[in-house]
Protein backbone atom coordinates (compact mmCIF):
# COMPACT_ATOMS: atom_id res chain seq x y z
CA UNK A 1 0.00 0.00 0.00
CA UNK A 2 1.10 3.48 -0.56
CA UNK A 3 0.41 6.42 1.78
CA UNK A 4 0.49 10.46 1.66
CA UNK A 5 2.15 12.22 4.78
CA UNK A 6 1.90 15.86 4.37
CA UNK A 7 3.92 17.84 6.40
CA UNK A 8 2.37 20.31 8.19
CA UNK A 9 4.95 22.65 10.18
CA UNK A 10 4.07 25.09 12.96
CA UNK A 11 6.12 28.48 11.87
CA UNK A 12 5.85 29.62 15.74
CA UNK A 13 6.86 26.42 17.35
CA UNK A 14 10.06 26.40 14.25
CA UNK A 15 10.82 30.05 14.86
CA UNK A 16 11.41 29.62 18.58
CA UNK A 17 14.37 26.68 18.47
CA UNK A 18 17.40 27.94 19.47
CA UNK A 19 20.22 27.77 16.05
CA UNK A 20 21.69 24.81 17.84
CA UNK A 21 17.90 23.01 18.15
CA UNK A 22 17.60 23.71 14.59
CA UNK A 23 21.00 22.27 13.70
CA UNK A 24 20.18 19.26 15.85
CA UNK A 25 16.85 18.86 14.30
CA UNK A 26 18.38 19.08 10.94
CA UNK A 27 20.70 16.55 11.47
CA UNK A 28 17.64 13.94 12.67
CA UNK A 29 15.56 14.95 10.05
CA UNK A 30 18.53 13.56 7.42
CA UNK A 31 18.50 10.81 9.29
CA UNK A 32 14.89 10.04 9.07
CA UNK A 33 15.28 10.60 5.57
CA UNK A 34 18.02 8.25 5.03
CA UNK A 35 15.72 5.44 7.07
CA UNK A 36 13.06 6.03 4.89
CA UNK A 37 15.05 6.02 1.37
CA UNK A 38 15.67 1.90 2.75
CA UNK A 39 12.66 0.70 0.91
CA UNK A 40 9.86 3.08 2.61
CA UNK A 41 9.99 6.34 0.30
CA UNK A 42 9.08 6.51 -2.50
CA UNK A 43 9.58 9.79 -2.29
CA UNK A 44 10.04 12.98 -0.74
CA UNK A 45 10.70 16.60 -0.18
CA UNK A 46 10.52 19.73 1.64
CA UNK A 47 8.49 22.83 0.26
CA UNK A 48 9.80 26.21 -0.34
CA UNK A 49 7.66 28.68 2.03
CA UNK A 50 3.98 29.61 1.16
CA UNK A 51 4.96 32.53 0.10
CA UNK A 52 6.39 31.72 -2.54
CA UNK A 53 3.17 29.42 -3.90
CA UNK A 54 0.77 30.20 -6.99
CA UNK A 55 -2.81 28.75 -7.01
CA UNK A 56 -4.38 28.43 -10.69
CA UNK A 57 -8.36 27.65 -11.18
CA UNK A 58 -10.17 27.70 -13.93
CA UNK A 59 -13.91 28.96 -12.99
CA UNK A 60 -16.83 29.23 -16.15
CA UNK A 61 -13.92 29.53 -18.39
CA UNK A 62 -11.35 31.53 -16.90
CA UNK A 63 -7.81 30.80 -16.10
CA UNK A 64 -6.91 33.05 -13.07
CA UNK A 65 -3.39 32.60 -10.76
CA UNK A 66 -2.91 33.95 -7.58
CA UNK A 67 0.16 34.01 -5.94
CA UNK A 68 0.68 33.04 -2.09
CA UNK A 69 0.66 33.73 0.65
CA UNK A 70 -3.07 32.93 0.48
CA UNK A 71 -3.80 31.73 3.82
CA UNK A 72 -3.24 33.31 7.13
CA UNK A 73 -2.65 29.96 9.32
CA UNK A 74 -0.17 28.92 12.02
CA UNK A 75 0.16 25.79 10.09
CA UNK A 76 1.51 24.97 6.53
CA UNK A 77 2.20 22.24 3.96
CA UNK A 78 6.15 22.24 4.56
CA UNK A 79 7.02 18.91 2.42
CA UNK A 80 5.51 15.42 1.86
CA UNK A 81 6.88 11.97 2.18
CA UNK A 82 5.20 9.45 -0.55
CA UNK A 83 5.44 5.95 1.50
CA UNK A 84 5.40 2.23 1.04
CA UNK A 85 3.81 0.20 3.81
CA UNK A 86 2.01 -3.14 4.75
CA UNK A 87 -1.12 -1.23 6.55
CA UNK A 88 -2.09 2.14 7.83
CA UNK A 89 -0.86 1.12 11.15
CA UNK A 90 2.59 0.69 9.58
CA UNK A 91 2.34 3.67 7.95
CA UNK A 92 1.64 5.70 11.10
CA UNK A 93 4.25 4.25 12.46
CA UNK A 94 6.89 5.33 10.10
CA UNK A 95 5.48 8.74 10.20
CA UNK A 96 5.35 9.32 13.94
CA UNK A 97 9.37 8.74 13.59
CA UNK A 98 9.86 11.89 11.71
CA UNK A 99 11.33 14.75 14.25
CA UNK A 100 9.05 17.21 12.56
CA UNK A 101 6.46 15.84 15.05
CA UNK A 102 7.88 18.01 17.58
CA UNK A 103 7.18 21.22 15.54
CA UNK A 104 4.60 20.54 13.23
CA UNK A 105 1.92 17.82 12.52
CA UNK A 106 1.88 15.17 9.68
CA UNK A 107 -0.75 14.07 8.03
CA UNK A 108 -1.29 10.13 6.98
CA UNK A 109 -3.69 9.69 3.85
CA UNK A 110 -4.04 6.40 2.13
CA UNK A 111 -2.72 6.93 -1.41
CA UNK A 112 -3.11 5.65 -4.97
CA UNK A 113 -0.08 5.07 -7.17
CA UNK A 114 0.28 5.53 -10.43
CA UNK A 115 3.22 4.50 -12.28
CA UNK A 116 4.13 7.13 -14.54
CA UNK A 117 4.90 6.56 -17.88
CA UNK A 118 7.90 6.83 -19.48
CA UNK A 119 6.65 8.22 -22.24
CA UNK A 120 9.53 11.20 -22.82
CA UNK A 121 6.49 13.91 -22.97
Amino acid sequence: MHFLCLVHLDRDLASALTPAEHEALDRENLAYAAWLDQGRAVAMSALEEPETATLIRRRRGQLSMTDGPYVETKEHVAGFMFIKARNREEALEIASKSPVTRIGTIEVRAASYIEPSDSGG
